[in-house]
């Protein structure tokens, strides 16, 4: 039985595991025992507090998996990525050179320092244990964030955004780093990626070049690395992509990670999902059903799984009663429930952009 709930204190030894296990290491959850105390702590107050509108708040969630007695994952909502420090990325730009007197025009792509995602709402820090992955377990945790700021959009922006780790060689480097910030910090892109976890990327302002890129500057490998994720992160780009996220023109300051970016209201999850009353009933009598991801409503004592979407004629969810205890309902009480396959996922998706972008 697994289920998604807010991180506890007893969880630090999972979330220390989980970042040192991360596939390639992630800077908004460092493998550093003090920080992701801090972090846990951060959570606690985000989840107990009053919130009329996003700011720095972190909602940290874990999955577990009760069988076991172990805690399997975790995923981060940032409220605002930019609320205590500027979120900074690199957005793809075109330059247009031109004169009469030559007779040339060239349009030369560039990147140019920007801070506009600051603003947004950030899914992040998401570590899985291998042995989960390629299950339902994954989509859960990846998804189950958005149950949770569906129930509660006060405390969140009207876009969410992701950053997805950047590709990197056979030997672990980024060549984006390599022909662009390391002229800058002189240290490896692990290295630099570590101590922004620790610390933080206000360093970048300090630092990194104000000026626009141009990319027939950087090496071919550079260039071919801007906008692509990490092969491990493949299949999670494709699911956010039929959720609804549209890739943006901004990346990853240090890798050149992908930025997608997606309006709440026109995600999957938040036009599918419906509230229920919870009917139960035996495992052994629910009638077949596809899978959906249903959650109570309770803030501090969040509970998202996975179950079958089983309706009533009237409407009812009916739910098995381990399911009903792990969400902590009782018969009659409404849960959240949204489809847990996503329409088109699997087709060919456009990397295009989103309104705003264009």
């Amino acid at each position: 039985m697994l289920v998604i709930r807010p991180v506890r204190s007893a969880d630090l030894p999972s979330l220390e595991r989980l970042a040192g296990s991360a596939t390639p290491r992630l800077t908004n959850l460092p493998a550093h025992r003090d920080r992701l105390e801090e972090r846990i702590a951060r959570s606690q107050r985000a989840f107990a507090g009053e919130v009329e509108a996003p700011g720095d708040e972190h909602y940290i969630f874990v999955l577990e998996d009760l069988e076991r007695g172990e805690v399997a994952g975790t995923a981060t909502i940032r409220a605002q990525a930019g609320a205590r420090e500027a979120y900074y990325t690199y957005r793809q730009e075109t330059l247009i050179h031109a004169s009469q007197q030559l007779d040339v025009r060239r349009e030369v792509p560039t990147l140019a320092l920007s801070h506009e995602v600051s603003e947004a709402t950030l899914l992040c820090a998401l570590s899985l244990d291998a042995r989960y992955k390629g299950t339902s377990a994954e989509s859960l945790l990846r998804r189950a964030r958005l149950m949770f700021i569906s129930q509660y959009p006060e405390r969140f922006a009207e876009i969410l955004a992701m950053a997805f780790p950047g590709y990197l060689d056979e030997q672990g480097e980024s060549p984006f780093w390599n022909s662009v910030g390391r002229h800058f910090f002189v240290r490896d892109y692990q290295e630099i990626n570590y101590f922004a976890g620790v610390r933080s990327k206000s360093f970048v302002a300090e630092v990194m070049p104000q000026f626009p890129l141009y990319l027939a500057l950087l090496t071919p490998q550079a260039r071919a690395a801007i906008g692509r994720e990490h092969p491990d992160h493949e299949s999670a780009m494709s699911e956010m992509l039929g959720e609804g996220f549209l890739r943006s023109r901004h990346v990853d300051i240090f890798d050149a990670g992908p930025v997608i970016k997606g309006e709440r209201e026109r995600l999957a999850s938040f036009r599918r999902a419906a509230w229920h009353p919870v009917r139960i009933r035996p495992a052994h009598a629910l009638p077949d059903a596809e899978p959906a991801m249903v959650a109570n409503q309770r803030l501090a004592d969040f509970r998202c799984v996975v179950a079958r979407y089983a309706l009533s004629p009237t409407g009812q969810l009916m739910l098995s009663p381990e399911h009903a205890e792990l969400l902590g309902v009782e018969e009659g009480r409404a849960v959240l429930a949204a489809p847990l396959a996503l329409p088109g996922l699997g087709d060919e998706h456009e990397p295009g952009y989103d309104e705003g972008e264009l």
